[in-house]
């Protein structure tokens, strides 16, 4: 747990799931910069407050404890925030809990819900993602107005030409701070004359040759899902190595993103029941929206969102397939992995199979070999390994 000091005091924040060797704050300087900024030029009385891709819940829970105005305790107005990620999401309820700040306080939205009908201050927090960035101000925009500020926030590496020509297309004239704690602001004066219309997502892609039982399928990708607009090439060599099984079995499509891995696996074999899991809002809305494009609307499946097997009862699951990502925001960790190998090994039925693919120099063997006690090269090339362990 680290503390993040604000005028109202010292604030205690974790990222989510706690994890008390995670040493990774749930704060950076970008976070800081533009609440230091907010405190300084206040918060009018009343405003409607919309906190857009705030990663772990420190702008929101700061701007909860010391209230709409600015003043601790003070209230009126509302305070939404609104993100992609159900971990962040998380987060930042228990970030509110820790702090003694009512949840029921904000309005906790995600990225898939329709935003406040007014927004008189918008705090962005820029995302990885330049197509999150620009569905989610396509969504916001027809709520701005000519009075509404606007203030986005990220590190100098998160700031490029393209980011600030969203804003200037999406939201109006735009222009950036000095840089402080290599992090930088971005404020944006809405234009009424603009007319933005709706986002440009989702879109779709069809799938090349030789990936199993996928060739030529539509994938359809949501704003912000890994590798939108093309199959990303650690799947692309997954799929034509899947397991290849007929008759009722379990699956799960762990980290799902657009799904078509779980699509490719209920193509292959009608008879498995595929539920597929991600903590982004986006990516389970894209993997239905793929499984419905390629097997019809009544086609059963289950969508999930939530933190690996959240809702997944343990010793019911036949088979896990996983890609796991190795990010978390712009930090490189195993914890994510290690925590999905985990929850795989207690969901997995005796004999059920967890497998993975990812690059090679990431040595996942390893982590399998502990969890699981086994682990098998199925194939590998140059750059990726699919791997095998089994639940004995």
């Amino acid at each position: 747990m680290n503390h993040l000091p604000t005028s109202s005091g010292s604030l205690s924040l974790t990222r989510f799931p706690e994890d008390p060797r995670d040493q990774l704050r749930a704060w950076d300087a970008a976070d800081e910069y533009v609440l230091r900024h907010l405190e300084e030029n206040g918060i009018a009385a009343g405003a409607t407050v919309a906190v857009a891709g705030d990663r772990w819940g420190a702008i929101t829970t700061a701007l909860a404890a010391a209230g709409p105005s600015g003043e601790a305790g003070e209230t009126g107005g509302a305070l939404v925030q609104i993100t992609d990620s159900f971990l962040g999401q998380e987060a930042t309820r228990a970030n509110l809990e820790r702090n003694g700040v009512p949840t029921g306080a904000v309005t906790l939205l995600s990225t898939r819900e329709t935003p406040p009908e007014r927004i008189d201050l918008l705090i962005v927090r820029v995302p990885k993602s330049l197509a999150l960035l620009e569905d989610q101000l396509h969504r916001v925009a027809p709520a701005l107005h000519a009075g509404t500020v606007v203030v986005g926030t990220g590190m100098v590496k998160e700031i490029h030409t393209s980011t600030l020509k969203l804003f200037e297309q999406i939201v109006g004239p735009t222009k950036t701070s000095l840089a402080v704690k290599k992090a930088r602001l971005i404020f944006s004066t809405p234009d009424p004359s603009l007319t933005p219309g709706p986002s440009p997502w989702p879109r779709s892609y069809e799938l090349p040759a030789g990936v199993g039982a996928a060739s030529g399928r539509t994938v359809v990708n949501h704003a912000g899902v890994f590798c939108a607009e093309r199959l990303d090439i650690g799947t692309r060599f997954f799929l034509p190595h899947l397991p290849q099984h007929d008759g009722p079995e379990r699956v799960v499509d762990l980290g799902c993103g657009n799904g078509v891995v779980g699509t490719a696996v209920a193509l292959a074999n009608p008879q498995a029941e595929v539920i597929f899991t991600d903590e982004s809002f986006q990516a389970v809305a894209s993997a239905e929206a793929t499984f419905r494009k390629n097997l019809g609307p009544d086609a059963p499946a289950d969508f999930r969102i939530g933190d690996t097997f959240a809702g997944v009862a343990p010793g019911s699951v036949d088979l896990v397939l996983n890609n796991p990502p190795f990010h978390t925001h712009q930090a490189t960790s195993d914890q994510t992995s290690r925590r999905m190998f985990r929850g795989a090994r207690e969901a997995l039925r005796t004999g059920g199979e967890l497998w993975v693919v990812g690059n090679r120099h990431l040595s996942y063997h390893v982590t399998l070999q502990r969890i699981f006690g086994n682990c098998r090269v199925v194939t590998s090339d140059p750059k990726f390994v699919v791997l095998r362990a089994v639940k004995r």
